[in-house]
């Protein structure tokens, strides 16, 4: 009999841990090769961990909720022949192995595969939660966070948490520190000075559950959404500026070429990847739109990583990013936004194919709206929303005057972060990918 360890896989460059949310066999069950053994769960994407041998699950090392750095051993599985029939030799991982383990262990490396959204809750991704003396958990966070404020393990213990299980979330223990800060100042002095409000220590309004009502939680995802938008909104100073664009000549072109171009490419062509052409060109014109800030540093990105906002059919939202967009001409930037859509609608995603992004194109005119004003996708600084294209009058200049005609018309609108975007800067990349989508070349090839 051979034991074999399965550990946590890998599942992309910065992601070093994943949460445990379910296990689809217990001790005992017999497990077939490539059979999901259990489901986990990284920032956003939701995956299933395969068996790399057919066996028996005789050992649960972690249970559902708990968060394990990767290639650490989470089950054991037994096999039927000697260890050298499962794998080639390889170094046993001391991971989970009980004290005196013996050679036969073997960890396997598996690949991960995306599972269907699932609706369990988790404790919050990528960070570790610690168990306190008396039983309670508290993320390294919350725990830095005590530290810091000197606030006692007693304290801790009395506070009432707003995670799973009651779990202290840093929402909460910030409010408590402020509002700690604030008695502590009363009763100091009389002249105190009243501490201002942020979206750390303001209340949410209590809401009244009472009539015709239905109380519906939120999903993981939808958790993460709302903690994220709140984040950028707390984060960066929001300013939003527009233009009206006249793509006239970029519409009739995708009309005339489209069906040439399935059959040249087996591809769709949308207008998604003309409009990541033109931010792609327009960020090469203005790179300090595509930067992030450190404090009082600005980390100017060399690579133009160009993030497209997709909706899910849960009704959530996922940003697929399209790497190196500049380098790529527009065959192969349909090619990459189909391919990216598609599998986002199937949650099909690798978790590095939602990461690295430098700047975020949203196309609102999907849902037919004429504009957006979206919030900034952190730590980038700016986000493009591209609005509904629409027949309208418009005036042309011509050499015999001015006329009136109908034109195909769009809203572009840009959120970025006043802290480093002036408007000088955020207004004119908005203007130069007007411009770029208004001189589309009527004539140009594919």
């Amino acid at each position: 009999m051979a034991r074999i360890e399965l550990v946590m896989p890998k599942m992309g460059e910065s992601i070093m841990e994943a949460t445990i949310l379910k296990w689809r066999k217990k001790i005992g069950d017999a497990v077939e090769l490539d059979e999901p053994v259990l489901d986990i769960a990284t920032d956003k994407v939701d995956s299933e961990v395969p068996s790399p041998v057919a066996g028996v699950l005789v050992e649960i090392l972690f249970q559902e909720n708990d968060v394990v750095a990767i290639n650490k051993a989470i089950a054991i599985l037994e096999t039927e022949g000697s260890p050298a029939d499962a794998f080639p030799p390889a170094e046993p991982s001391r991971a989970g192995a009980k004290e005196g383990g013996s050679s036969n262990l073997i960890a396997a490396e598996v690949p991960y595969v995306p599972a269907e959204p699932s609706g369990a809750s988790s404790p919050t991704p990528n960070v570790q939660i610690l168990k306190s003396g008396e039983g309670r958990f508290y993320s390294p966070l919350v725990r830095t966070i005590a530290k810091q404020e000197g606030i006692a393990q007693s304290e801790l213990e009395a506070l009432s948490g707003s995670g799973q299980e009651g779990r202290v979330t840093k929402k909460d223990i910030l409010a408590y520190v402020t509002n700690r800060s604030s008695s502590q100042a009363a009763v100091g002095s009389s002249s105190a000075m009243q501490v201002p409000l942020t979206p750390s220590n303001v209340q949410s309004p209590i809401s009244s559950i009472s009539g015709n009502v239905e109380i519906i939680e939120m999903d993981r995802m939808r958790r993460l959404i709302a903690d994220h938008m709140v984040m950028s909104k707390h984060t960066s100073p929001h300013v939003t500026s527009f233009v009206e664009a006249d793509v006239t000549n970029m519409v009739n072109w995708r009309n005339r070429v489209k069906d040439a171009f399935k059959k040249q490419y087996g591809e769709n062509i949308t207008f998604t990847p003309i409009f990541v052409e033109a931010v792609a060109r327009a960020i090469r014109d203005f790179p300090m739109i595509n930067v992030s800030v450190d404090g009082t540093r600005i980390i100017l990105k060399k690579d133009i990583n160009v993030g497209m906002a997709a909706a899910l059919p849960s009704g959530n939202l996922i940003v697929p990013v399209i790497k190196n967009a500049d380098f790529l001409n527009l065959a192969g930037l349909t090619k990459q936004v189909n391919d990216l859509a598609n599998r986002a609608r199937n949650n099909q995603l690798k978790p590095d194919e939602i990461q690295g992004g430098t700047f975020t194109l949203t196309n609102v005119g999907t849902f037919g709206n004429v504009m957006g004003t979206p919030i900034i996708n952190q730590p980038q600084v700016a986000i493009m929303a591209m609005g509904a294209i629409r027949k309208k009058p418009a005036v042309l200049e011509t050499e015999y005057g001015d006329v009136i005609a109908v034109r195909q018309m769009m809203f572009l609108s840009l959120s970025y972060d006043h802290r480093v975007v002036d408007g000088s800067l955020g207004g004119s990349f908005l203007r130069r990918v007007a411009d770029y989508l208004e001189q589309f070349d009527a004539n140009r090839a594919f």
